[in-house]
């Protein structure tokens, strides 16, 4: 006996409602009107003969069939566009939309140096980029919303593959002559010996503030005797005042983050373990060739080498 099935139009509305909670926004990140998308998600309803979705003076309540029908839905509006990726790819590698999650410790600092020579090799290809901290792109990646990831290694993202790109060292960063009274500089800093008082750090929630705290074997710094930032910009503005010292990836100093300040970098007496900057992605999708063909692409950029010809060939 056949039976009439949702259409995925109807079920992208109900997930779009889900994650918005609110119509008006959901419309609108459908492209569609509110009374378009109320439309269809009374026609799903009425399909199904549930109520998944209850309205209410205090926002948008989902009932609970209707949380495990936005589960389904989910799997399969993934399933639908792995089904179209997968064919793209076939036929032309790194072409349509990828969406990129990138942690702010990275975005700044490496995409406008390496999207121009992607560009060029991909020209078809559309990055949407999205930046946030690396738990909040691990989610968004397993949820579906992302399709891959750069960030800084090792980071427990879940059932993912990876690529690293390449090393990031860091070097230490101190004010500038006149906020340390001219006291000279050594020619090296061991990391092991920085004092945890004046040590500035990024907030908890950065892995940068764990990779730095790892290249300093400190397992923490007590939170009452520290000053911590929210940004990596903030951060140098906090040393450049001389509020303290920290440390900083080679990659932003590269990106020009000290750029019209008088910090002082110095570099570290011994191989204090580097970041690791990786792209990863689900170890379920299909396009796990095209994201290694983009890894590879990035890593070229960063080099400062042309995207070699196996790289850029389908």
């Amino acid at each position: 006996m056949s039976m009439n099935l949702p259409t995925l139009k109807q079920l992208r509305y109900l997930v779009t409602l889900r994650d918005t909670e609110h119509f008006s926004r959901a419309a609108e990140q459908c492209h569609v009107t509110q009374s378009t998308l109320s439309a269809g998600l009374a026609e799903l309803e009425n399909l199904l003969d549930v109520k998944l979705v209850e309205r209410s003076r205090r926002g948008v309540f989902f009932t609970p069939l209707g949380e495990e029908v936005v589960r389904r839905a989910r799997d399969l509006l993934a399933d639908a566009e792995a089904m179209v990726e997968v064919t793209l790819a076939a036929q032309r590698p790194l072409t349509g939309t990828v969406r990129m999650g990138v942690i702010p410790t990275i975005a700044p600092f490496f995409l406008p140096a390496a999207l121009p020579p992607l560009r060029d090799a991909y020209p078809e290809l559309k990055l949407r980029l999205t930046e946030a901290t690396s738990q909040t792109l691990c989610d968004r990646l397993h949820a579906g919303t992302l399709d891959v990831v750069l960030y800084a290694l090792p980071y427990r993202c879940g059932e993912v593959e990876e690529a690293v790109l390449f090393d990031d060292p860091f070097v230490a960063a101190f004010p500038g002559a006149d906020k340390r009274d001219g006291a000279p500089l050594p020619a090296s800093v061991d990391p092991d010996a920085m004092d945890s008082r004046t040590l500035l750090l990024l907030e908890e929630g950065h892995c940068l503030r764990d990779h730095a705290l790892a290249a300093c074997s400190l397992p923490d710094v007590d939170h009452s005797r520290s000053i911590l930032a929210t940004s990596l910009h903030t951060l140098v503005q906090m040393v450049d005042n001389g509020l303290g010292v920290t440390l900083l990836p080679q990659l932003a100093i590269d990106g020009g983050i000290l750029n019209g300040t008088a910090i002082e970098t110095v570099p570290l007496d011994r191989t204090a373990p580097p970041r690791l900057i990786g792209l990863v992605w689900r170890k379920a999708s299909p396009r796990s060739e095209e994201f290694r063909l983009l890894a590879r692409a990035l890593q070229a950029c960063h080099e400062g080498q042309p995207i070699a010809a196996e790289v850029s060939a389908a």
